[in-house]
């Protein structure tokens, strides 16, 4: 698979060879859903609590008479059928919303959305990404000049000079191989990978 190989300016200067493997495969809707909502799903949280009916603060006394108001029977008024009641099921702290993906599922969906990525144009490699000092003005006007305005960045070494220059960026993300999340792939409207991180996705995803 031939990928773009984009000079300091984005430019396209030539082609480079990309293993098959990982940026040849073909696409797989269902399975790309998958781990993406699988993602998304083993980052929540269960920080929400609810009430049953134990749970709130209300009286147990009796709100009406059994028999002869025209009414429902009631018994107490922390029934969930009551407004301000408890819930039937509530949602508990301990709730748990992880998914699980084998791991031959994992590398053959993120094969598929690298692949996807260089069919649709927005995948390309550079030789390196490197700065001089850690100054967000110095790497923002780098992916200006590079006309990159949503980018992701897949570096084989991420160094404190360049996380400490794209992490103020709002649409910047520069991570490790080992670090690429399917979400922040499909997210980016530009993925720039090193020659260097290409080999070490080849040994990852291949």
């Amino acid at each position: 698979m031939q990928l773009e190989l984009l000079n300091e300016q984005g430019q396209s200067s030539s082609k480079y060879e990309a293993p098959e493997t990982v940026f040849g495969r073909e696409y797989n809707e269902d399975l790309v859903h998958q781990i993406v909502v699988a993602f998304q799903a083993n980052a929540r949280q269960g920080t929400r609590a609810q009430k049953d009916r134990q749970q709130v603060k209300h009286s147990t006394k009796k709100p009406f008479k059994q028999k002869g108001t025209g009414r429902a029977r009631a018994g107490m008024t922390s029934s969930p059928l009551w407004r301000g009641g408890g819930r039937i099921f509530p949602n508990s702290p301990e709730e748990n919303f992880t998914q699980k993906i084998n791991k031959k599922m994992y590398r053959a969906g993120m094969a598929a959305i690298f692949s996807q990525l260089a069919r649709e144009g927005r995948l390309a490699v550079v030789d390196s990404m490197k700065v001089d000092s850690p100054k967000t003005k110095a790497l923002a006007a780098k992916f200006k000049a590079m006309n990159l305005e949503s980018v992701l960045v897949i570096a084989d070494e991420v160094d404190e000079n360049l996380y400490l220059a794209s992490r103020n960026l709002v649409n910047v993300l520069v991570v490790e191989p080992r670090y690429a999340d399917p979400l922040s792939l499909v997210h980016y409207k530009k993925v720039l990978v090193t020659k260097g991180a290409i080999d070490q996705l080849k040994e990852m995803f291949a």
